[in-house]
């Protein structure tokens, strides 16, 4: 059931003709988006296929591919977009957006000081004059699955 006002079940619901940005790769359990409204090329979404809100309500099987997933995608980000680090971060909180979620965000050595750790999410929302295009968006996402060989979590 596709709880009302859920972006990620509504995105879910359209999952055949979703953009390569909106399901970068995908398995049973998980679908992988490029964010939007966001300055920072790479910054990933990694939501569970069916609706859940809190982490504590995965399945088992969610579950244990979970590490595989974010291991798997932060080592690809290094290798796409040649980040230092990336961050894992997961909250699901704002209102359409209780979803359970984690962002995946490339951290790369020019970052400024007061955009590291939690001060990158100034770089979410950012005016449209700096966010990552919808176009460098798939671009980047269509990089990612090649080099994950459409393998879920690149394992």
């Amino acid at each position: 059931m596709t709880p009302p006002e859920c972006y990620a079940c509504d995105k879910e619901a359209q999952f055949d003709t979703l953009p390569p940005r909106e399901r970068v790769v995908h398995d049973r359990y998980w679908r992988v988006a490029h964010a939007f409204d966001t300055a920072v090329p790479g910054w990933l979404v990694l939501l569970p296929r069916r609706h859940v809100t809190a982490v504590h309500d995965l399945t088992d099987a969610e579950a244990s591919s979970l590490g595989s997933w974010q291991v798997g995608l932060s080592r690809a980000l290094r290798e796409v977009t040649g980040c230092d680090k990336t961050y894992v971060v997961q909250f699901a909180e704002a209102e359409g957006f209780a979803h359970v979620h984690f962002h995946i965000v490339p951290r790369t050595a020019d970052l400024p000081q007061e955009r590291r750790g939690p001060g990158i999410f100034g770089l979410r929302r950012a005016p449209e004059s700096e966010r990552v295009t919808a176009e460098q968006a798939d671009r980047t996402a269509l990089a990612l699955r090649a080099r994950l060989g459409g393998r879920p979590g690149g394992v």
